[in-house]
This record gives structure tokens, C-alpha cells and sequence, in this order.
């Protein structure tokens, strides 16, 4: 059986605020295998990004920090190397592609300068070979003119391309996985549509695991083989995206995938799911989605439910999964 490429154990990440402690990562467990691209989906302030930053250990401390757990990329426990090995991983064997470029990318050195960074730092090779792989990455992302587009800022280019150059370069190096957190926010739906479907591309070619970090039903739909949903900080629901799309087992993973626009529907009032998500410090007891839950009963209120295993690899944090939904 096929090892996974990268191990999530009960991994939790506080916050410690003046007001109180932030509790953005619970008790996370998921795997990754090699190849495969599994995403993390919910809300704003879900915890989301959060974990794929806790993966990387690059959670700002203080204020936070990572407070238990285990993360095993190719049998090592990230949280336990020393910083200088850590810095071996990060952007060789595991990269990541932040939110927002324009903020991400330093607009006082040229692209190639960025790209050519983690290729020198990582590779081992001189200048003039760090560039010409700089170029060969820009013309693999599908940007025009990869010669002349290596010499130039980040303000020089436009949303799409700017995209580009951050997949370019957090592929210089090759890595075995990608953390790609919200890699369309901000694009118009021609262009997230193209990079989707050049990240598929290139993840097939490199045969590269992808952790994708998104809010959106539709773009998991459309590339993940596995999904893990996440409200408050907890998995709500976690197995293949055919089985979860087939027979969805928790009342917040039903909400969100009706909330999705159909051209199928008739137009009117997209679906939206009642209330606000609950302030991070003051968190519900039991359920944390029961005050936005049309399938709330008692029980709900009392007692946070475990994961219940709906079949062999479909997971579902809710008392009611059965006849859910």
C-alpha cells in the first residue's frame, strides 16, 4: 500500500491575544499521499491557511504557536528539526503559493531575481544556470516572453501573470508538495480558470502532491481527489470528493455546496447559510455550526461530537450523520 507523502496528526495552533487565546487550528488529522491533490475547504477564518502555515512552521510567534501535534513529510516530524533543516524543506521539497501576489512578491527585485533566490539557495548552481532554469519555469507557467519577463517587477505585470510568476516560482525547485492557498483570489473567472487548469497541468507532469486552500465547492469539484471541510477551526468532514458530492454527510458541508450558483437552478436569491461564523475567543459549546444548523437537536448543544467514520475513508463531525443530509 502507498505510503502517505505527508502526515497530519492532531495538529492544533493557538493565538495568544490580549483579549484571549484563539484557537485556529483543532485537533487537524489528514493525510496527503504522493501525487494526489487533496484540498482544505470552508470559510473565511476557518483555520484554513493557518494549517498549511503550520506546516511549514512559519506561524508568526508571538502571538502564535503550535501547540501539539505531529506533521511527517517523508517520515520526518517538520515540528521537531532544527530551524536550519526546516530551511531545507521550505521551498525545495515543500513550497507554497500565498494569497496575494502583489503583497508576496517584493516589488523592489525583478522576478528572476525572486525565482532565481530558492534555486540558488537550493540547487547548488551558479547565476547563469539559475536564470536559464528561471526562464525555462516562466515558459513552463505559460508566460509570453519568459526572456524579457524575468527582468521585469512584479507592478509591471498583470494579475494573471503575476500568479504565474508566483506558481513559477514556487515550482523552480521541484518540489514533492505544493501548498497553494487560494492561488484564484482576486482574478476574473477566465483567468482563475486558467491557472486551475495549468496547476492540474503541471502537478501531472511533475507528479507532484498539491494541498490546495480554498473557500470555493466548485474549484474543489473541479481538481481535488480528496477534500477535508473546516468550520471554527475543526474538520467538519473529510474523504474522496466523488463519495462527499455523492452522499455528503454534515449539515455544514450540504450548506456550502447549496450556496454553489447552478446554471441548472432558476435564477433568484443564491442559497446562503444563516447566521455568522462565531467569534474565534468565544466559541459555542458542543457543535461549533450548531447555531447555524437546521439539523440541531439537545444533544448538539452539549458535547463537541468526535469524528464519526461514515464508511472506510469518509469522516464526519456530526451526531446526526446518518441521515444527514
Amino acid at each position: 500500500m502507498q505510503k502517505p507523502l505527508l502526515e497530519v496528526r492532531t495538529l492544533s495552533t493557538h493565538f495568544l491575544t490580549e483579549d484571549g487565546v484563539v484557537r485556529a487550528v483543532e485537533d487537524i488529522s489528514f493525510d496527503i499521499y504522493p501525487g494526489e491533490i487533496l484540498s482544505l475547504v470552508g470559510e473565511s477564518g476557518c483555520g484554513k491557511s493557518v494549517t498549511g502555515l503550520s506546516i511549514l512552521r512559519l506561524i508568526a510567534s508571538p502571538p502564535g504557536r503550535i501547540v501539539s501535534g505531529e506533521v511527517f513529510f517523508d517520515g520526518k516530524d517538520l515540528l521537531k528539526l532544527e530551524e536550519k533543516e526546516m530551511e531545507k524543506v521550505r521551498g525545495n521539497e515543500i513550497s507554497m503559493i500565498f494569497q496575494e501576489p502583489m503583497t508576496s512578491l517584493n516589488p523592489v527585485f525583478t522576478i528572476g531575481d525572486q525565482i532565481m533566490e530558492a534555486i540558488l539557495f537550493h540547487q547548488g548552481v551558479g547565476k547563469g544556470e539559475a536564470r536559464k532554469r528561471a526562464i525555462e519555469m516562466l515558459d513552463r507557467v505559460r508566460i509570453s516572453s519568459p526572456e524579457a519577463t524575468i527582468d521585469a517587477y512584479p507592478h509591471q505585470l498583470i494579475g494573471g501573470m503575476r500568479q504565474r510568476a508566483m506558481i513559477a516560482m514556487a515550482l523552480s525547485c521541484q518540489p514533492k508538495l505544493l501548498i497553494a492557498d487560494e492561488p484564484t483570489t482576486a482574478l476574473d473567472v477566465t483567468i482563475q480558470a486558467q491557472v486551475l487548469h495549468l496547476l492540474k497541468e503541471i502537478q501531472k507532469e511533475m507528479e507532484m502532491a498539491v494541498m490546495l486552500i480554498t473557500h470555493d465547492l466548485g474549484v474543489v469539484a473541479e481538481i481535488a481527489d480528496r477534500v477535508v471541510v473546516m468550520y471554527a477551526g475543526r474538520m467538519m468532514e473529510y474523504g474522496p470528493i466523488e463519495t462527499i458530492f455523492e452522499r455528503v454527510r454534515n449539515p455544514y458541508t450540504k450548506g456550502l455546496m447549496d450556496s454553489i450558483p447552478s446554471l441548472e437552478e432558476k435564477r433568484g436569491r443564491l442559497k446562503a447559510i444563516p447566521g455568522q461564523v462565531p467569534d474565534p475567543m468565544n466559541l459555542p459549546v458542543g457543535c461549533k455550526f450548531h447555531p447555524r444548523c437546521y439539523l440541531m437537536i439537545e444533544g448538539c448543544k452539549k458535547e463537541e461530537p468526535p469524528l464519526f467514520q461514515a464508511n472506510k475513508d469518509h469522516f464526519s463531525r456530526c451526531i446526526r450523520w446518518e441521515t444527514c443530509c
